[in-house]
Order: structure tokens, then sequence, then C-alpha cells
């Protein structure tokens, strides 16, 4: 006889001879299943995710998880989302200029990539896969707070969104490059071995193998920041030079990225 049930919230429910106590597996909902999904993505990268693995991880027959995800590409949409919306933009309403609300932001976004980095090209590249006013509210999210955040800074909102593509552009980049750095030989005190650059052609590279010691002491912190001052050293300008309205906020077409 079929347990009840297992239709709605997959329990699983077992008696004694006696009518002793029954056991049920906990109903499973989205988010369950979003949060095993991140995991395995986690550990193994993107490529070893499948609803068949997944379906095993939870104990549940796959077909069962169509029902939170209608495919794959919904799950990695999901994930994007559960990820995204660790991300706080919070807004200058404590006297913080918009400018240190914006750093607040890339380092908080610094901080999910390094802790997620095989989700990293998800994020970066999943939102693009739908037409803007289809994705996932948490990918939206972000969006709006930034340009509401540089409205209220003073930016016409062509200009808000143009910053906002600035922004976006320049912290997907260094975050790929970040979670990219990898090192062949942690234990190796040589830069260039260290780094596994002595297998490159020093004919064919010089300058890449000159600069070893500049590749391995690299922080990505700090040049996050040194990105951030360029960038909004070149908002503060068009700001205050009246530039809002101009040609480059029209750039980039007219979604956002």
């Amino acid at each position: 006889m079929e347990a009840r049930g297992t239709a709605e919230g997959d329990e699983a429910a077992s008696s004694g001879a006696g009518g002793g106590r029954t056991l049920r597996r906990a109903a499973l909902d989205r988010r369950t299943v979003l949060v095993e999904a991140l995991r395995m993505i986690d550990a193994d990268g993107v490529e070893a995710l499948s609803m068949r693995r997944l379906g095993r991880a939870l104990g549940r027959d796959p077909m069962r998880l169509y029902r939170f995800a209608a495919s794959k590409d919904e799950l990695l949409d999901g994930v994007v989302e559960l990820v995204l919306a660790d991300l706080q933009v919070p807004r200058a309403v404590d006297g913080a200029d918009w400018d240190v609300v914006l750093r607040r932001c890339a380092h908080s976004f610094r901080a999910i990539a390094l802790a997620h980095p095989h989700v990293v090209p998800l994020l970066v590249t999943r939102p693009l896969a739908t037409p803007l006013g289809l994705r996932p509210i948490a990918t939206l999210r972000p969006l709006e707070a930034i340009v509401d955040l540089l409205v209220g800074a003073g930016f016409d909102p062509k200009g808000a969104l143009h910053g906002y593509r600035l922004f976006t552009g320049f912290l997907h980049g260094h975050v790929l490059n970040e979670v990219q750095e990898q090192v062949a030989d942690p234990d190796e005190t040589d830069d260039l071995l260290r780094l596994g650059l002595h297998r490159l052609p020093a004919r064919d590279f010089p300058r890449l193998r000159a600069l070893a010691h500049e590749l391995a002491a690299y922080d990505g912190a700090a040049e996050l920041d040194e990105g951030l001052d360029i960038l909004v050293t070149g908002l503060r300008h068009q700001l205050s030079a009246g530039l809002r309205s101009g040609p480059a906020h029209r750039t980039g077409g007219p979604g956002a990225s």
C-alpha cells in the first residue's frame, strides 16, 4: 500500500506490525533542492550537476525534482538566485556617500564569489541567457538598487544605468580573474616554479615570465579597491562635469547587462 503524502510532500511513512510509531521523511521544498544543487556545484563544479545525481543525493526520484525546476537551466537560474540573495546593496541612508555604498557592494560580491568559485561563471553568464524582465527577481534587485543609489546621488536615470554597467562589468571581470588565479605548487618558494610559468617557452612569453613575482603576490582585495578608485573617479568626473545626459550614458543598448 502506498504511503500517504508521497505525491505532494515526498513523505515516506512506515509502521510497525503492532501499529507502532510512524517514521516520515521530511517534505521536499524548492530551497532544499537549490541548497543541495549549490553544495554539489561547490564540491565538483557545474558539470557534475544533473537531475539524476541531485535526486540521488536527496534520496528522491529525480523525476520529482522537476516540480521545483522544469529543466537544468531553470535549476541553474535558481542556484544563481539563491547565491545572489546574500548580496546586499545598502541604501546611503546612514550618511555614507554613494561611492562608499558601491565599495561595500563590490566587496560583498567578491566574498560571495570566493565562497562559491564554481558558481562565478553562472553569476556572470546566466542572467544574460534570459530577457531582462524574465530574469529571476534576485538577479534584478542589485540593478534596481544601484540605479536608485546613483539617481539619488544626482545622476540622471540614463547616467545611473551607465554607471551600473561600468560597475558590474568591472566587478564581474575582476572576480572572474581572481577565481582563475591558480598556483601549480603552493609549497614552492620560487615564484616562477610556484606558478608553473617555467613550463612556458621563454622566447615566446618573456613578459609573463618576468612578472612572476607580481603574479605570485596578487592581492585580490587590494586590486579590487584600486579598480574601484579609477571607476569612482571617472563617475565623479561625469557627475560634476554635467555629462549625465551625454552620449556616453547611451552606450550599451537599451538593456542592462
